[in-house]
């Protein structure tokens, strides 16, 4: 277990019989709550504790830095003193917690004890890799996280020139925003995934088949309906071997193959989890007492119907849930609702929105041409159940999230 890094007082005045509120989180999640548990309370012991840097930054950006020529600097908000100070909180950085002791409320440090009355798990999710990275590639394969793996990955990138060749894996929102961003910083970019169109989840194929041609026409290319089979080190460069027999070498590689919720530690404390993150009520409260879970690592509504729980990697569903959880925290119970939030793709190549319906659609009903097009997603009723947008057709999107249902109600 690590010291504490940074430690600011809770003011002098607050009982201290009360251990506080502990967040386990220190990204876009955790933050927020701890802001609007303080704006509503601010004498409320806070204690943050974090297993990276705890330096703020809007995650959401580091997918167009390189475009932007955006550093390390540029990108972090404040350092970690800095946040702990603004919050008038404890701050403890590069801290792993062993485990949760619901009956104690206290959490297990190594050989030491911290006490809670509320607990929030905002621990976000962590990237999935399918296949091995042997030893020897390890300084050359990257997934990109939060700021410190941003960090690495710059600095790899800043001792390469910019005709350096680098593959992507994984056609999603991260691999292709990543792919966008790079291109247009000079590198050599191979995107490459199980596939057969980028954005498989949001688009349906005839908008993804635009997003590709772009892609095409940019130099990026393309590898879909593609598997990764093994990476192996290759002198001073990584070789990707396919499904297809094909062997390619590259002087990095981004692995962007999706994230899964990081439940272990919730689970190891018996609280109630499933694949899809720690199951929560509308209040994000967990199935254990003073427990609750918040951002990319929470199911919400999960717990009381595990079939409709939700889980929304978005930054607008995240707010919406911080902003509810600390009216519950600090005396006013309040249900998160989430409205529909469509998702705008930061891929200048070709503008594109998306709203994907929570259900397969009877159909999906197109209008435009070209690049410019519109897809509705359509019930058996003809109502209108998600969308996705590419080009021009991407200024209908006030429109259209208008006639959409809320995303949890």
């Amino acid at each position: 277990m690590t010291a504490v890094a940074t430690n600011v007082p809770a003011r002098d005045d607050v009982p201290r019989s009360d251990p506080g509120l502990v967040i386990v989180g220190t990204g876009m999640a955790g933050l927020a709550l701890a802001r609007g548990v303080r704006a509503r309370d601010g004498a409320r012991p806070i204690t943050l504790i974090t297993a990276d840097s705890g330096d703020e930054y809007v995650k959401p950006l580091l997918s167009s830095a390189v475009t932007k020529g955006q550093s390390v600097v540029d990108l972090r908000l404040r350092r970690a003193p800095d946040v702990a100070e603004a919050l008038d909180a404890r701050l403890r950085i590069h801290t792993r917690i062993d485990a949760i002791d619901p009956a104690a409320r206290c959490l297990h440090l190594g050989a030491e004890r911290l006490p809670y009355s509320q607990l929030v798990l905002a621990t976000g999710a962590t990237p999935y890799c399918p296949v091995a990275t042997p030893p020897e590639a390890v300084d050359r394969v990257f997934q990109i996280n939060d700021l410190d793996d941003y960090r690495r990955f710059r600095a790899a990138l800043d001792g390469v020139g910019r005709s350096a060749r680098i593959a992507i894996v994984g056609a999603g929102l991260v691999g292709c925003e990543y792919a966008n961003d790079l291109q247009a910083g000079g590198y050599r970019v191979t995107l490459i995934a199980p596939e057969a169109t980028p954005l498989a989840r949001l688009l349906p194929a005839r908008l993804g088949e635009a997003l590709a041609a772009a892609f095409a026409r940019a130099g990026i290319a393309t590898r879909f309906s593609r598997q990764l089979v093994a990476l192996d080190a290759a002198g001073g460069s990584v070789a990707l071997r396919l499904d297809d027999g094909e062997r390619s070498e590259f002087d990095f590689v981004l692995m962007a193959t999706g994230l899964r919720p990081r439940t272990g530690l919730a689970e190891a404390a018996g609280l109630a989890v499933s694949p899809a993150g720690i199951l929560t009520d509308r209040r994000l409260a967990t199935s254990v007492p003073a427990i609750y879970a918040l951002g990319d690592v929470a199911c919400v509504g999960g717990l009381d119907d595990p079939a409709r729980g939700v889980s929304a990697m978005y930054v607008q569903p995240l707010q919406a849930s911080a902003k509810a959880l600390a009216a519950s925290l600090t005396g006013t119970p309040t249900e998160v609702a989430y409205g529909a939030w469509p998702v705008v793709v930061k891929t200048p190549l070709l503008p594109v929105v998306a709203l994907a319906p929570q259900e397969s659609p009877a159909r999906w009903r197109f209008e435009g041409e070209g690049e410019d097009l519109a897809a509705i997603a359509e019930n058996a009723a003809s109502d209108l159940v998600g969308f996705a947008l590419t080009g021009r057709c991407v200024r209908r999107k006030v429109e259209l999230a208008r006639a959409a249902p809320a995303l949890l109600g």
